[in-house]
């Protein structure tokens, strides 16, 4: 539970905690040959490396491990320190390597690391939920994993790189989608670390900064989004989820406002996605709320919130260990107690099927 400046308190889901291996020598542990002994790049962004480190201080913990590698640490700053009652895993690993079924193995390494670190030991396993990490440009891989991994009672979605060839709209795409609506995982696409294959954040190409790399990128998210309405993706699978989990919330309302006025006397092109775009919207979209998400502190808060239904789709996320973490704290003043609630736990809830009293009862 965590205490509001306004003397309330509230329970937190953090949908956003990114976790590492210690090093790459201690994911070769996890991995067989023949690509136990293949190159394999470092977990470090270096392309575009943050001014000021990539990390909150503290992260690396009182034996100066790799940030986010450590459990027991990373349960106790969050369970203990900011007030957090369920953690939601996101493996960050290595980028989309040339090879696709070297990333396949990379991928699953780095879910094996989680379930037996994470999920199945440690005190804090229990308050553990984790994303099962697929590759998309491999999808009898991806397959694989699902029925390897995807009915372990604490995974709760799927995750892939937001970092991707072609638009997640494409049927090349959909047995995957298809497979994750019938296991009812909900499929959440982050920015991808790692030093690979360094597809442009931008259609027009690389920006110079990293300030404009990371103001820029939250706009793929509205491109996948858009690609996959217009392609029918969500009238074929309407059970299918979709997170968007590292912010971009702020660009949809404008993005879904042109593409209802475009989509409106058009829609007899797209016969196989027969309503307006914004109608896919409610119960399919999600998104983490990022620190750099919205209007920051401002009046009309609420306001912003409503646009677009948006308040039934943001989820806090802190994005921990990274530079950007967020914290309930720096909310805007101007939410309501509904919309915070909604922000805070009850979306994320919904979404995952946590059982928020029996967590906070045990917490």
């Amino acid at each position: 539970m965590k205490d509001l400046p306004d003397g309330t308190r509230t329970p937190v889901i953090d949908t956003s905690v990114h976790i590492f291996f210690r090093s790459n020598d201690d994911m070769r542990t996890f991995l067989n040959e023949p690509f136990k002994s293949r190159g394999i790049p470092d977990a470090e962004m270096d392309w575009y490396g943050a001014p000021g480190g990539e990390y909150v201080k503290g992260a690396r913990g009182p034996q100066r491990g790799y940030p986010g590698s450590d459990p027991e640490f990373v349960g106790d700053q969050l369970f203990g320190e900011r007030g957090v009652d369920v953690a939601v895993l996101h493996p960050m690993t290595r980028g989309i390597l040339p090879d696709r079924h070297l990333t396949t193995a990379v991928l699953s390494a780095h879910n094996d690391m989680m379930v037996s670190r994470w999920l199945d030991s440690g005190t804090h396993h229990e308050r553990f939920r984790g994303t099962l990490r697929v590759n998309p440009e491999d999808i009898s891989g991806a397959l694989r994993e699902i029925d390897r991994l995807g009915d372990h009672p604490r995974i709760v979605q799927l995750g892939i790189p937001l970092q991707s060839r072609e638009l997640y709209g494409k049927p090349q795409f959909w047995p995957l989608w298809e497979a994750a609506a019938a296991a009812n995982l909900p499929v959440a696409a982050h920015i991808e670390t790692g030093e690979s294959i360094g597809l442009p954040p931008t259609p027009s190409g690389h920006p110079r900064t990293y300030e404009q790399y990371y103001g820029f990128m939250g706009l793929n998210y509205i491109y996948h989004l858009m690609n996959m309405i217009a392609e029918g993706v969500f009238e074929r699978y309407p059970d299918l989820k979709f997170v968007w989990a590292d912010g971009g919330a702020d660009l949809l309302t404008p993005f879904t406002w042109r593409m209802d006025t475009f989509g409106r006397p058009h829609l007899e092109q797209t016969p196989w996605a027969p309503r307006m775009p914004s109608d896919y919207l409610p119960g399919h979209i999600y998104f983490v709320h990022a620190t750099i998400d919205g209007p920051g502190d401002a009046p009309f808060g609420a306001e912003w919130l409503d646009f677009t239904g948006k308040d039934e789709m943001v989820m806090f996320g802190s994005s921990y260990p990274h530079w950007h973490g967020g914290d309930i704290d720096t909310l805007p003043a101007a939410l309501t107690a509904e919309q915070r609630e909604k922000l805070c736990w009850r979306n994320a809830a919904r979404l995952y099927s946590i059982d928020i009293d029996a967590v906070t009862a045990v917490g």
